[in-house]
């Protein structure tokens, strides 16, 4: 367990990988509602009124925020801190079989009169090393009562 003295600029934080099924992908239609058949139709992404650049099936790209959400959340809530924000950009499509991995680098630290922030730069990347989103999240380790 760390506090946030404990926290360095530099710090890194994993999380755990993901590989990307069908499976995964259809229990996250069921959880989002989001049925679009990028994530559900082979024969509409490859036939000739859906085809798009993608080439076939992809994941949600909000698979990806989840996995973010989960990495910061593991790391902060046993140290009683709060996950308070997170943006992010897709950069790749991630296709049925690809595993990616969350990661995070501590890139600042402030203290305000009400609290103390701790602030990461989240990447995903696939199992060829390339970055398939990024962004900022913001954690907040309240002052002591």
């Amino acid at each position: 367990m760390t506090s946030f003295e404990g926290v360095s600029v530099g710090d890194a934080i994993a999380g755990p990988s993901f590989t990307v099924t069908r499976e995964s992908i259809r229990l996250f239609c069921e959880a989002s509602l989001d049925y679009n058949p990028l994530h559900l139709d082979e024969a509409y992404m490859l036939g000739s009124f859906g085809k798009t650049q993608f080439g076939g099936v992809i994941m949600h790209g909000m698979t990806n925020f989840g996995l973010i959400t989960r990495m910061i959340t593991d790391w902060a809530c046993p140290q009683g801190a709060i996950h308070r924000r997170l943006e992010t950009r897709w950069l790749k499509p991630v296709r049925l079989g690809d595993t990616i991995d969350p990661a995070g680098v501590v890139t600042a630290k402030h203290t305000t009169a009400g609290s103390r922030w701790v602030i990461i730069n989240v990447t995903v990347c696939n199992q060829d090393g390339e970055q398939v989103a990024r962004g900022e999240a913001m954690v907040e380790f309240p002052l002591p009562a």
